[in-house]
């Protein structure tokens, strides 16, 4: 439990970390719909108002960081070897995972070939940023957790 509570604070300190990567570095520059914002329009069938678009963004940003910092902080207490790379490991894992494999297959992203280049850079950038950041924090707030 304390790992995922851990987990959980550092993947929101990752999840801020990723969104400041993705400023300097943005993964969308030809006007493409953010996953977040394709998910929404796909779950409810409808295009979301451009003033919903950020709110949509921000929620499934933060709750997914937060979530996946939480598995990924019970998962490291489990096998320590699964924090390879401080975290990037994990972070780089989570591209995969999601950008590159889930998030096409539900149509929420174009297929991994057919992404730009500087999209699929910016995702591994900001997906290995978004794993350092996790585990420094996720450490630090384990050992104020014993």
């Amino acid at each position: 439990m304390k790992g995922m509570i851990a987990g959980l604070v550092g993947g929101l300190a990752g999840a801020g970390a990723k969104m400041l990567a993705e400023k300097i570095f943005p993964p969308r520059v030809d006007g493409q719909t953010p996953p977040p914002v394709a998910l929404v329009q796909q779950v409810t069938g409808h295009e979301l108002p451009d003033e919903k678009r950020e709110k949509a963004t921000q929620l499934i940003h933060w709750g997914f960081g937060a979530a996946a910092g939480a598995f990924y902080g019970a998962a490291v207490e489990l096998e320590p070897s699964l924090g390879a790379w401080k975290g990037a490991a994990f972070g780089i894992t989570l591209n995969k995972f999601t950008h590159e494999t889930v998030l096409p297959r539900l149509g929420l992203t174009r297929p991994k070939k057919e992404q730009p280049a500087q999209e699929r850079i910016s995702e591994w950038v900001s997906h290995a940023v978004y794993g350092v950041f996790t585990d420094t924090v996720r450490r630090g707030v384990r050992k104020g957790l014993d």
